[in-house]
Order: C-alpha cells, then sequence, then structure tokens
C-alpha cells in the first residue's frame, strides 16, 4: 500500500490569500500546503480520501490516470468542494464509487444536485455511485475500510483505518472505544492545527497526546495551518516518531 499526502493545509490553504505572514511569504515548498487529502493506492486500486478545492491541481501533480473510489470524512468545503473535478475520470470509467455518511451525501446532492440528477441530466456531467457508509467495517473491492467516529465540535466526522494505516482528519474528540479500534498501527496521521487551542481542531499538544494514547510506530501531523510555523522549525520540536506531512509526500507500508 502506498500513501501519498496530496494536501496538508487547513481550509484557507497555506499561502493565505493576501496573507504577509512569515510562513505564507516562505519560499520553502513544504510551507505551501493545499487542502487536506490522502490518494491511497493498493493493489493498482486508487482511493483518495476527501476531494477539495485543490483536487484537480493534485491529480494534476501526481499524473493520476484512474480513479476507483472516493471516501468523504464529512461535508466542509475543504473536504468537498472539488467534487466536480472527477469528470475527466468518469468519462473514461463511468460512475465514480462514492463512500459517505447518509448525511454527507445529503449534502453533495444539495450543492452538486446536477451530478445526481437522474432526469434530463446535463451530459457534461459527471455521475456518482453513492455507498452510505456506518461506523461499521466495510470492502472496497478486498480492501478492508475501518470507520473512526470523531467529533469535529459539534460535527460528526468519520477517520478510517485501511490495514496498518489509520487517517484522521478534523478531530477535536474520539471516544474511547474508537480509539481502541486504532491499536496496532504502523501509521497514524492526526490533524494538527496550531499551538493555540481550536475549537473544533486538535491543536498540536492535543495531536501529541492523542499520539502517545495511539503508540503507532510512526504518526505524521497534518490539516495545519500557517499559525503552527515554518515546516523544518516544527519538524525539530517533534518526538523522533512522529512527522510534520507536507504535500506530496509518499510513505510505503
Amino acid at each position: 500500500m502506498k500513501v501519498t499526502f496530496l494536501g496538508t493545509g487547513t481550509s484557507q490553504g497555506i499561502p493565505v490569500i493576501g496573507s504577509t505572514h512569515p510562513v505564507c511569504l516562505s519560499d520553502n515548498p513544504k510551507d505551501k500546503r493545499l487542502r487536506v487529502s490522502v490518494m491511497i493506492t493498493h493493489n493498482d486500486n486508487v482511493y483518495v480520501i476527501d476531494c477539495g478545492p485543490d483536487f484537480r491541481a493534485q491529480m494534476l501533480n501526481q499524473n493520476a490516470t484512474k480513479l476507483d473510489a472516493i471516501l468523504f470524512t464529512h461535508e466542509h468545503a475543504d473536504h468537498t468542494a472539488g467534487l466536480d473535478d472527477i469528470r475527466p475520470f468518469f468519462f473514461k470509467q463511468g460512475d465514480i464509487p462514492i463512500y459517505a455518511h447518509q448525511r454527507v451525501l445529503k449534502s453533495l446532492k444539495r450543492r452538486f444536485d446536477y451530478i445526481f440528477e437522474t432526469e434530463n441530466k446535463y451530459p457534461g456531467a459527471p455521475s456518482v455511485a453513492q455507498n452510505i457508509i456506518t461506523n461499521t467495517s466495510f470492502f472496497i473491492a478486498d480492501f478492508k475500510v475501518t470507520p473512526i467516529n470523531g467529533m469535529h465540535n459539534n460535527l460528526q466526522v468519520f477517520g478510517f483505518r485501511m490495514e496498518d494505516f489509520a487517517y484522521l482528519t478534523d478531530m477535536k474528540t474520539v471516544a474511547d472505544e474508537e480509539i481502541e479500534k486504532l491499536k496496532n498501527l504502523d501509521v497514524l496521521v492526526i490533524n494538527a492545527l496550531r499551538e493555540k487551542e481550536h475549537i473544533s481542531h486538535f491543536n498540536l499538544e492535543e495531536a501529541l497526546a492523542f499520539i502517545e494514547k495511539v503508540k503507532p510506530k510512526k504518526a505524521y501531523l497534518t490539516h495545519i495551518s500557517h499559525w503552527l510555523g515554518f515546516h523544518e522549525e516544527v519538524q525539530q520540536k517533534l518526538p523522533e516518531n512522529v512527522y510534520l506531512a507536507y504535500d506530496g509526500l509518499t510513505i510505503n507500508l
């Protein structure tokens, strides 16, 4: 299994439009972050978790030629706004399978009604194959996926475990019974927005405490804002098994 970080930034991305914050002005490519998403390649199948507003650029950056499924963590725009850009994949492959909570599918149908239209559909619009997920394991082809339930302030979100890899973003609280699903991980990816506390995201201290509780072999931080600081400086402060993810980073499991 191969995991590629397509984007590691928070909802505005880095640099933030019009910002003069030093991190936004950085020349280091690792300080430039598209909206958060990962690509997972397993047995030649390509899966993407979340499909934000930078989806087109991310697919071009990876020279992607196929897309076998999209899994959605929740309905916020920085995780869903790129759905229309599945069109090139749809034109080649047909309906693109998507996996989401029923509430998330309802939100997508409101915002992208033309994609879900069944009568008099615009011929240039893509189509999707809908799959409702609950807090129970499911399979995409032969690939087992275990949802990890969490809260993003007052909004339910899903993380996902796949083999010995788990991806959690936009988490603020995770119940103990969900943490039990994260035992014996090789790699955990978890959000760490900034140092200052935030109402709906782990800050750095909370993310590190969560990692200590889960005890993966390695952990990567994502959904990062410019307020966390320069990539190289933050990395030097992290425990030896914790890494700051960056756009384009690939890990093999």
